[in-house]
């Protein structure tokens, strides 16, 4: 071989696994805001009013979403109790369960504010939008996983603030009080109620407007980044975390997203389960959504500790989407059918 050659050969070689790791370039997006939060944070009067702003945005965020759900998404979601209690639990039950023991036996070598966004991580709905695509490519029961994710977010407007109360003390930078269930409530539930009633009226300007009121969507949420890491920054935050809790956190969130997967896939199989119907528990009971959390957090908690506790969720989020691209296409990829 040529000395040409070997480079040729050698990106060849790189280029595909350069692919299959390249980040999203949302969390790209993400990762910016952190940055500019660091160099740039928002201090002062000016911090309280972009305060308001965020609140606004998730008021609207909610709002876009409730109109955007079609009526009939909704009704379906109860059919498949069966999938949908599994789902459920895993969401809700399981990964708290698990959350609590990470925190009892990472303690001693952890920030309480990263242990605290663990917790948080754990109580937090399914994402919906990648919880159908890859149950979409790995050939499973799509409707199944639309109801599933659906019905996970709307359960956890109420729940995910409630398992917060109870789980998570006030000295972690929590809100913990049944109050907060309220500003949930005020925030996130009336807008997307609000939003939903209006369906018949805006659902079709919705739809025609989908890919630019996406960049709204995406706006809102790297809004509340940038003011959540400001905070951070402000308070001193960042000095106090150690490099190698960083390292700790990435080995904890891929334990955690394993521990689920593989108990969620026996669990579906004993319990009888198609495969079509495991592929949409696995990839719905598995996932947490960023889009709900952020908000959520930024409702929730307050100080400038709750720039740690969205972080386990920022790096959950890209975990669980590089790990369910290769499992969905493994699962497509069974009865010798090509990979989507």
């Amino acid at each position: 071989m040529t000395t040409g050659a070997r480079p040729a050969a050698a990106r060849g070689r790189i280029a595909p696994l350069l692919a299959r790791l390249r980040l999203d370039p949302y969390i790209l997006a993400l990762l910016g805001a952190v940055a500019i939060a660091s160099l740039l944070p928002c201090r002062g009067h000016a911090a309280t009013v972009m305060g308001g702003v965020a609140d606004a945005g998730i008021a609207l965020l909610f709002f876009l979403y409730g109109g955007r759900l079609p009526r009939h998404v909704i009704v379906s979601g109860m059919t498949q109790w069966r999938l949908q209690l599994v789902v459920l639990l895993a969401t809700f039950a399981l990964f708290p369960l698990l959350g609590l023991g990470l925190r009892a036996a990472l303690s001693p070598w952890m920030p309480a504010s990263l242990l605290s966004g663990v917790l948080f991580l754990s109580v937090l709905p399914s994402t919906v939008q990648s919880s159908i695509a890859f149950t979409s490519i790995a050939r499973g029961n799509i409707p199944a996983a639309i109801c599933s994710a659906t019905v996970s977010n709307l359960v956890g407007v109420f729940i995910t603030p409630l398992l917060v109360a109870l789980l998570l003390d006030g000295g972690e930078g929590a809100s913990a009080s049944f109050d907060a269930v309220w500003k949930i409530v005020g925030f996130l539930l009336v807008p997307f109620v609000v939003g939903h009633a209006l369906r018949p009226l805006i659902g079709e300007w919705l739809e025609r407007n989908k890919p630019w009121l996406g960049y709204v969507d995406r706006g809102s949420i790297l809004f509340i980044v940038y003011i959540a890491f400001s905070e951070g920054v402000v308070g001193g935050i960042w000095h106090q975390l150690p490099p190698a809790s960083i390292a700790m956190l990435g080995v904890v969130s891929a334990a955690l997203l394993a521990i689920v997967m593989v108990l969620l896939t026996w669990l579906s199989r004993r319990l009888g389960f198609s495969k079509e119907d495991e592929i949409a528990i696995v990839f719905c009971g598995s996932k947490k959504s960023l889009a709900s959390g952020l908000p959520m957090a930024k409702l929730l908690f307050a100080g400038p500790a709750v720039g740690l506790i969205v972080l386990p969720l920022m790096l959950f989020h890209q975990l669980q989407l590089m790990v369910c691209a290769a499992i969905a296409q493994r699962y497509a990829r069974r009865d010798g059918a090509p990979p989507a």
